[in-house]
């Protein structure tokens, strides 16, 4: 919309300074013409914007202009700020950039003491990809095609109205609606081969707030363990659970809940060798047996 494109190139004006209506255009990916007509209607609407000329020339709003009508303190706008950042370096959308420079726009002290990384999430140049892809396609509201490896390492094509997307147990998912069964399931984007946007429109309006997720791979699985003292620093720091019980030899009893045909929490417990034992459930406990005989006879007695 014309009016979203209009706050838009005023908080961008704030935050970049003097900038050509070639640079704008590129950025709001329309014309030097339409540029130009938006920032007459700015000027129209009071917006103080100052003209250059020359090799240095390009437009920028008056240094004594400021946005008002504040809704928060400058304190809770550098959570935003930080919130934002953080998002930002794991996402590399165009909309939660601009997101994040109309909050900095507000407020420029940053005077937090947190900030939070997430560059972590941010996969590799193919999910990255996908990200972009399937953030359209749910715009637009197209159904996508993929080819899916799934936890059973069985590969099958899919064809889903796409939802939502999420970080979550290390990596990135989508949520997607599947029509011809009439329920919805998550994909990890890693597993995806051969994305695709289709022409084909969504078959109904979908509200997050009503959406029962399905995992298409994974059982969430409550684990029991118990574990020697010497390895309770990182039953926390990588099993994301609670210690339940503690003994007078510093040995514990921990508990926690996971996908359960993800391979990092399983070989987190397999690094452990005999300082963990899983208590419950049986299933898990014969798992674990089962990997260890199969280990020692790849490697002979």
């Amino acid at each position: 919309m014309k009016i979203d494109r209009l706050i838009s190139i005023v908080v961008y004006l704030l935050n970049h300074g003097r900038t050509s209506a070639q640079k704008l255009a590129e950025e709001f990916e329309v014309s030097s013409r339409t540029i130009m007509r938006d920032l007459e209607s700015l000027d129209q609407a009071g917006i103080p914007i100052q003209s250059f000329y020359g090799v240095e020339g390009g437009y920028q709003i008056m240094d004594s202009f400021v946005l008002e009508k504040q809704v928060a303190t400058s304190h809770e706008y550098d959570w935003m700020v930080t919130a934002l950042e953080g998002m930002a370096s794991a996402y590399a959308g165009k909309s939660l950039r601009q997101a994040l420079e109309k909050v900095q726009s507000i407020n420029r002290t940053k005077d937090t003491a947190v900030s939070v990384d997430l560059s972590v999430a941010s996969e590799d140049d193919k999910i990255n990809e996908y990200l972009m892809l399937l953030e359209d396609a749910i715009k637009e509201k197209r159904v996508v095609r993929f080819s899916y490896t799934n936890s059973h390492d069985e590969v099958k094509d899919i064809q889903v109205e796409p939802v939502c997307l999420q970080y979550k147990w290390y990596n990135w998912y989508l949520t997607g609606y599947y029509e011809k069964y009439q329920d919805y399931c998550m994909f990890k984007l890693v597993r995806m081969e051969n994305l695709q946007a289709t022409q084909i429109k969504f078959t109904k309006s979908h509200h997050l707030s009503d959406i029962k997720m399905k995992d298409s791979d994974h059982d969430i699985v409550h684990v029991r363990l118990y574990g020697k003292a010497a390895i309770k620093a990182k039953c926390r720091e990588y099993l994301n659970g609670r210690i339940t019980q503690e003994f007078e030899n510093g040995d514990f009893e921990f508990s926690f809940s996971a996908p359960e045909h993800e391979t990092f929490w399983y070989g987190v417990i397999l690094s452990f060798g005999n300082k963990a034992r899983i208590i419950e459930p049986q299933e898990i406990k014969e798992r674990v047996i089962k990997t260890c005989k199969e280990i020692q006879m790849e490697y002979g007695e």
